[in-house]
């Protein structure tokens, strides 16, 4: 090898590992929307961001809660006027485009639904044919639109809710905050939603772990464990979420189309996406539809995988997943149990 090239990558090696003095890993655990997060970066001067964040994170909530009384969102719904920050309307006009895409089955309008049958903030209504069908007057992505900077609705009574795209968007914008901080490497998790960039403490790939729909909430083990390398993934199941009435089981996810919680075997989606935004809401959406069509649906989209966890017609659980998300799997020799406490804290190993 040429001597004077010999010396350029010294140099370079040299300088890498300069730049890095003073750089450290630091991890900030707290809450948003009524969830937790866990951010874990590495940060070249050795200064701890959480305040920064913490900061960042209040006024993305400003945006987005609707326990917020203040929240955009709040004043959308109760139809004070407001002046729509850039994020709101470029998260509303996601939502948008993924309801098209998904025929309705993501929706941020169903809200009004997902309370009535038990899973939003007010008490669970008794649900009838009647009532399913006078609350679908309420409910419908087409009949709300953004127009000159103004949220339009057919009827002013109807409410968004952005739960299901929100906090894959704000792992995106504390990713982007991050990286002008000049951190390079780090993961940002909320409530399982995850973005991930470069590498872990260990000079490895940040690993993501899936758990088996398991409905005890303490003992769970993990379905697969995924290396997740400057993506973002995001989780959907209703193993967890839901409750019996009159020996029926009724799950949190609620077709936006029928108006009745949803019946078929999905039981958990992965997805992973270029951004946080789009693996969130379309990991809803592939709970309203099903395996089959999920899958087809993913195979339009450039750059998704899947991993679907599903019931087989004697109740076993199965695995589908697609051909890119299988080679971002981490092989393990055998299924590792861990608690859930640990899991949603500590998912990075």
């Amino acid at each position: 090898m040429n001597k004077r090239l010999l010396i350029l990558i010294g140099l370079i090696l040299i300088f890498q590992a300069c730049n890095r003095d003073g750089a450290k890993y630091i991890a900030n655990n707290g809450t948003i929307y009524g969830t937790y997060y866990s951010i874990k970066y590495e940060i070249p001067d050795g200064v701890d961001l959480q305040p920064d964040i913490e900061k960042e994170l209040h006024r993305l909530s400003r945006i987005f809660s609707h326990y917020d009384k203040e929240a955009t969102i709040t004043k959308v719904n109760s139809n004070t006027p407001v002046e729509l920050e850039s994020e709101f309307v470029t998260c509303f006009l996601k939502a948008e485009e993924i309801s098209k895409i998904t025929n309705g089955a993501f929706d941020i309008t169903a809200g009004p639904l997902i309370s009535a049958w038990g899973f939003g903030p007010e008490d669970r209504e008794k649900m009838t044919a009647e009532k399913v069908d006078s609350l679908k007057e309420f409910c419908g992505y087409e009949k709300i639109r953004l127009e000159n900077g103004q949220i339009l609705k057919e009827n002013p009574h109807m409410t968004i809710n952005m739960s299901a795209i929100a906090k894959g968007y704000t792992c995106d914008l504390i990713g982007e905050f991050l990286q002008k901080k000049g951190c390079l490497n780090y993961m940002v998790d909320i409530g399982g939603e995850v973005v991930a960039k470069g590498v872990n403490d260990k000079d490895k790939i940040w690993t993501i772990g899936i758990r088996e729909p398991i409905e005890n909430p303490f003992e769970n083990e993990l379905s697969a464990a995924l290396m997740l390398n400057n993506r973002a993934m995001a989780t959907s199941g209703n193993y967890l979420n839901f409750y019996e009435e009159d020996g029926k089981k009724y799950a949190h996810t609620i077709d936006p189309i029928s108006g009745y919680p949803v019946q078929h075997s999905l039981l958990s989606a992965s997805v992973v996406a270029n951004d946080c935004m789009t693996a969130d809401a379309f990991a809803t959406a592939f709970m309203v539809l099903g395996k089959d069509v999920g899958i087809e649906i993913a195979r339009q989209v450039p750059g998704m995988e899947i991993y679907f966890i599903y019931a087989d017609e004697s109740g076993e659980n199965q695995v589908y997943m697609s051909e890119g998300f299988g080679e971002m799997l981490r092989k393990q020799k055998k299924p590792v149990t861990y608690r859930l406490l640990y899991l949603l804290l500590n998912s990075i190993f």
